[in-house]
C-alpha cells in the first residue's frame, strides 16, 4: 500500500481557506485530481488551485451554497462534467457563525449554524452516494470538531451540539453505506491556527485554549490534513464510523 491518490477525484467542500485548503493541496500533492468547493472565497479557491497545478496537479474551483439542494445539485453536476466520478468527498464547510450565550442565541443564527454545519453534509452526501454506487465504492469524511466531545469553548454550544450531530451523522451513513463499499469516518480537529479561529476566538480566549492542551500549542492545518489523507487511504480500510480526535491531547478517550 502507499498514500497515493492517481486516477482518483476527490471534493473537499469548503476548500479555499484553513483546513480545507491544506486537505486540497494534500489530496493535489498525493496525486488525486481535486475539486475545490467554495462559496465566497474565489480569490483563495482559486490559489489553491493554482498551488495544486504548480505541484503538477489538477484541479478546479466550483462555487456553491451547499445549504442549497439546487446549488448542491449543480455542483456535482459539474464535478461529473469535468471528471466523471468523485471517489472521495471531504464535507468540511461550517461555520461558528458567532460566539453567542445560549440565552442570547437568536433562532436564525442557530438555523444558519444548523443548515452550514449539519444540512451541508446531509446534502452533499446524498448526491454523492448514487454516484458512489454506481462506481463500486468511495470514501466520506464528515469535519466536525473537538467541540463536538466537550461542548465547545466560551458562547458555543450552537456549534457545538451542530458538529454532534455531524458524528452522529457519520455513524449512521457508515452503517447504511458500508454495503455498498462507501467508507464513512470523521475528524475532530481541536485548537487549529486558521481563519476561524482569527474571527472567532480573541486572543484572550486562544491563551486559554492552547493553556489546556499537553502538547502546548495549536495545530496546523496540515496536520488535519495528514489525517484526513490517512482516513482516505487504504490504510484505514478496517476503520468506519470513527471520528479521529486530533487535538494536542485537549480532549483523550
Amino acid at each position: 500500500m502507499n498514500l497515493s491518490f492517481r486516477d482518483k477525484v476527490a471534493l473537499v467542500t469548503g476548500g479555499s481557506t484553513g483546513i480545507g485548503a491544506a486537505i486540497a493541496k494534500g489530496f493535489g500533492a498525493a496525486g488525486a485530481s481535486v475539486v475545490v468547493h467554495y462559496l465566497t472565497n474565489e480569490e483563495k479557491a482559486n490559489q489553491v488551485v493554482s498551488d495544486i497545478q504548480e505541484m503538477g496537479g489538477d484541479a478546479i474551483s466550483v462555487k456553491a451554497d451547499v445549504t442549497s439542494a439546487s446549488d448542491v445539485k449543480k455542483l456535482y453536476a459539474k464535478v461529473l462534467e469535468v471528471y466523471g466520478r468523485v471517489d472521495i468527498l471531504i464535507n468540511n464547510a461550517g461555520s461558528m457563525v458567532e460566539r453567542c450565550p445560549f440565552e442570547e442565541l437568536s433562532e436564525e443564527v442557530w438555523d444558519h449554524v444548523y443548515n452550514v454545519n449539519v444540512k451541508s453534509i446531509f446534502l452533499s452526501t446524498q448526491e454523492v452516494v448514487p454516484i458512489m454506487k454506481n462506481q463500486g465504492g468511495g470514501v466520506i469524511i464528515n469535519t466536525a470538531s473537538v467541540a463536538a466531545r466537550n461542548g465547545g469553548g466560551p458562547g458555543a454550544i450552537h456549534y457545538a451540539s451542530a458538529k454532534g450531530a455531524v458524528m452522529t451523522l457519520t455513524k449512521g451513513l457508515a452503517k447504511e453505506l458500508l454495503p455498498y463499499h462507501i467508507r464513512v469516518n470523521g475528524i475532530n480537529p481541536g485548537v487549529i491556527s486558521t481563519p476561524f479561529h482569527e474571527k472567532f476566538s480573541p486572543d484572550k480566549v486562544r491563551d486559554q485554549f492552547v493553556k489546556g492542551i499537553p502538547i502546548g500549542r495549536e495545530g496546523t492545518p496540515e496536520e488535519i490534513a495528514g489525517a484526513v489523507l490517512f482516513l482516505a487511504s487504504d490504510y484505514a480500510s478496517y476503520i468506519c464510523g470513527e471520528h479521529i480526535e486530533i487535538n494536542g491531547g485537549q480532549l483523550m478517550d
